[in-house]
C-alpha cells in the first residue's frame, strides 16, 4: 500500500504531463504517481513512462470511466488527484495531503475560484458556468461548509472516501457527483485556495463548455432527486396542490352563489392537478424512505470498511 498516491488522469496531455509529474515528485518525493492514459494519440503514455510514472491504460473513454479504474485499482493512505495540463501548481499538494493522513478531512478541495482563476482562465462561459454550479450546490444543499469549488480536479483523498464512492459518471461530470457525494453522506470536506494558470500555448481543453456544461446540470439535477426526494417530490406536489386549489375556487364559489357548476373542465382540471399533487406526495413519502434506508445501509458499509483498512494498516506495520 502507497501512503501518497498520486493519481494523474490523462488524455492528450504529452505537452505537459513531463513537467506535471517531475513538480509533484519534487514536492512529493515519497509519493507513488500513477498516469492513467485515457487512449491518447499524441504519446502520453510513453513520456509520463520515460519521466518516472506507473503508467495505466484506461480504454473507456471519458474521465469518470479513468477515475472509476484508479479508485479500484489503487491502495493508498492518501490520494491526490490532479490534471495533468499543468494548470494546478504543486505548492499545495503537502497541506492537502496532510489534512488527510492526519484525519482531518474526507475530502480536501483545491478551490480556484477563490484565487487566480477568473483572472487566468480565458474562457468566459467557463467562468460563469463555474459559478452557477457552485451556487446551484450549496443552495440545494446548503453545506455549513460551502463549497468554493466544485468543478476543480485538484482534490485529496482519504481511503474512506475512496471506497465508498459509487461512480456513476462517464465524464466530467465526475467532480460534481464526487462534491455531492461528500455532502449527502456528512464526509468531512475542506477547501484549499490554490493558485490556477490558463493552460501553456497550444494544450487544449476537453471539456466542451455547452455539451458537458448540460452534463453537469443534469447530474446534479438527477442526484438532488436521488437524495433528496422528499423535497424534489413534495415541492412538485405542493405545485400541484396549489394549482388545483386556485383552479377549483371559482368553480367552488360559484357552486355556493347558484347551485350550479357552469365550468367543468375547469372542475376536470383541478381534480386532476390534485389527484397528481397527492400522487406525488406518495411518491416523496416512499422514496425518502428508500432514501433513508440507503444512508443506514452506506453507515453500516462505512464501518466495515473502515474496519478492514484498520486491519490492514496494522498489517502493513
Amino acid at each position: 500500500m502507497d501512503k501518497i498516491a498520486v493519481l494523474i488522469p490523462c488524455y492528450n496531455e504529452g505537452m505537459t504531463i513531463s513537467k506535471v509529474i517531475s513538480d509533484y515528485k519534487h514536492v512529493l518525493p515519497s509519493a507513488c504517481i500513477y498516469v492513467y492514459d485515457n487512449n491518447s494519440t499524441d504519446k502520453t503514455g510513453e513520456i509520463a513512462h520515460d519521466a518516472g510514472a506507473i503508467v495505466r491504460r484506461e480504454y473507456r473513454q471519458g474521465k469518470g470511466n479513468v477515475i472509476r479504474s484508479m479508485f479500484r485499482d489503487i491502495e493508498a493512505d492518501c490520494y491526490l488527484m490532479i490534471d495533468g495540463d499543468d494548470t494546478y501548481p504543486a505548492e499545495n499538494a503537502r497541506e492537502m495531503c496532510q489534512l488527510i493522513l492526519e484525519g482531518k478531512a474526507d475530502m480536501v478541495i483545491g478551490d480556484r475560484l477563490s484565487s487566480t482563476y477568473f483572472e487566468e482562465n480565458k474562457r468566459l462561459f467557463h467562468n460563469f458556468g463555474n459559478d452557477i454550479v457552485r451556487k446551484f450546490i450549496n443552495i440545494l444543499w446548503h453545506p455549513k461548509n460551502p463549497v468554493r469549488d466544485v468543478m476543480t480536479g485538484y482534490r485529496a483523498f482519504s481511503p474512506m472516501f475512496v471506497k465508498t464512492f459509487p461512480i456513476l459518471s462517464q465524464g466530467f461530470e465526475i467532480e460534481t457527483e464526487m462534491t455531492i457525494h461528500a455532502l449527502d453522506k456528512n464526509l468531512m470536506l475542506e477547501n484549499i485556495p490554490v493558485k490556477y494558470r490558463d493552460r501553456p500555448t497550444g494544450s487544449v481543453s476537453k471539456l466542451n463548455t455547452y455539451t458537458d456544461g448540460a452534463k453537469v446540470i443534469m447530474t446534479i439535477f438527477n442526484m438532488y432527486r436521488h437524495y433528496k426526494p422528499m423535497r424534489f417530490f413534495g415541492a412538485l406536489s405542493l405545485a400541484f396542490l396549489i394549482a388545483a386549489v386556485v383552479l377549483f375556487l371559482p368553480v367552488l364559489l360559484e357552486f355556493i352563489r347558484t347551485g350550479l357548476v357552469p365550468r367543468f373542465p375547469t372542475f376536470i382540471a383541478s381534480g386532476f392537478f390534485m389527484l397528481t399533487g397527492l400522487l406525488l406526495f406518495a411518491c416523496s413519502l416512499v422514496l425518502d424512505t428508500n432514501a433513508t434506508n440507503s444512508r443506514k445501509d452506506f453507515e453500516i458499509q462505512m464501518n466495515i470498511i473502515r474496519m478492514m483498512l484498520k486491519n490492514d494498516q496494522e498489517t502493513s506495520k
